[in-house]
């Protein structure tokens, strides 16, 4: 077995903290004296239900959650949600939803949202790439919803401020999720998938005004119904075992490092160090607006396309994986995701100018 450290940018499932994995790990041979594994312990028992409980208060701690909001831990990642949200609140509507179009999962949601009911695009940046956060836009006082994906973890580009709309706002925040300070009484609903900042593939946060989800009159399948999770405490069925405790096991993480407060500034030095050297490097080049620039999903590419390979090879030579671009993009990613060190961000800038040096590029020497 290859037991090398990786430097791991990829997009997700994405870098866990080491003392998770450690934590997570003895718990699959036996959790707490329970002479169980978590991957064996029923969902049922009092042990397990007291998770459920931890991890919806590390929620509602670091996210400062009012308390008219419920917290609900379900399946099918994010791309169940592009349904299960018109489902509730535009099926049998006559009012229209309405969706921003900043990359390929807003296409998803919006695709699915037309099962339901009508759909209306406010904005697109589709003609530039999805390069940006599409603007001007003004949202219809009679809307059902409105939709919008807070990072575009393929495109690189993320929003940083939402509008104010008495219109219900609802956000697919999958990549970008206790990375940063948000005002959660912004939004009536959001969701996201677990693997990217909240902990392993399996199970998805929802985050819910109260009245919004009890404003659904129609009948919904029971397991495509908020309230139905919501009155169950998020276990209707068998819900994510090992995936909900492996998220309470990093959210007790990122509470003891100080919260939001203090991953926010660390994740804001990553990204300048990186989009420095990609602005100061005459190799590459960033493929996102830089007012829209994510602070999780870097994107850039390479001046001379032919090099690209030879780039990945040389970096995942000195030990970075995950830098290849989604692949319908090309070009090269690297997630900045909450537990990735800033000195694995060090080494890819290093590699960086390391490689511009082999190639007699101008650069400053590498360190």
């Amino acid at each position: 077995m290859n037991t090398q450290f990786k430097h791991n940018f990829g997009a997700g499932p994405c870098i866990l903290p080491g003392l998770v994995l450690d934590r997570a790990a003895e718990a699959v041979k036996c959790w707490d004296e329970a002479g169980l594994s978590i991957l064996e312990i029923s969902h049922r028992s009092a042990p397990f239900e007291n998770v459920v409980k931890q991890t919806e208060s590390l929620v509602r701690e670091l996210l400062n959650v009012p308390e008219n909001y419920s917290v609900l831990f379900l399946q099918g990642g994010a791309s169940m949600q592009f349904c299960m949200v018109p489902m509730n609140f535009l099926q049998g509507s006559n009012k229209a939803a309405v969706y921003i179009d900043a990359g390929y999962f807003g296409q998803k949601a919006i695709k699915e949202a037309g099962l339901f009911g009508n759909v209306n695009v406010l904005a697109s940046s589709k003609e530039r790439g999805y390069s940006d956060i599409p603007g001007g836009y003004v949202i219809p006082e009679d809307a059902a919803y409105f939709h919008c994906t807070s990072n575009n973890t393929i495109e690189g580009t993320e929003m940083f401020s939402f509008p104010n709309t008495n219109v219900p706002v609802v956000c697919d925040m999958s990549s970008d999720i206790f990375s940063r300070e948000i005002d959660i009484s912004k939004f009536d609903l959001i969701y996201a998938g677990a693997q990217k900042n909240t902990g392993p593939a399996g199970m998805t946060l929802v985050i819910a005004k109260n009245e919004f989800i009890d404003s659904v009159k129609h009948p919904v399948p029971s397991m495509l119904d908020y309230r139905v999770y919501r009155d169950n405490g998020s276990m209707y069925n068998t819900p994510p075992v090992f995936a909900i405790y492996t998220a309470m096991l990093n959210l007790q993480w990122l509470r003891d490092k100080g919260g939001l407060k203090v991953i926010e500034m660390e994740n804001k030095a990553k990204a300048q160090l990186l989009y420095e050297e990609i602005d100061r490097n005459p190799l590459f080049y960033g493929s996102a607006a830089m007012q829209d620039r994510s602070l999780m999903n870097v994107t850039f590419r390479m001046y001379d396309k032919a090099q690209e390979a030879e780039f990945i090879a040389y970096a995942e030579k000195n030990g970075m994986v995950g830098i290849r671009g989604y692949r319908t993009v090309g070009g090269f990613r690297a997630s900045l995701y909450n537990a990735l060190p800033y000195e694995s961000v060090k080494v890819l800038v290093a590699c960086m100018k390391a490689y511009a040096e082999k190639h007699h590029a101008n650069v400053e020497p590498a360190y």
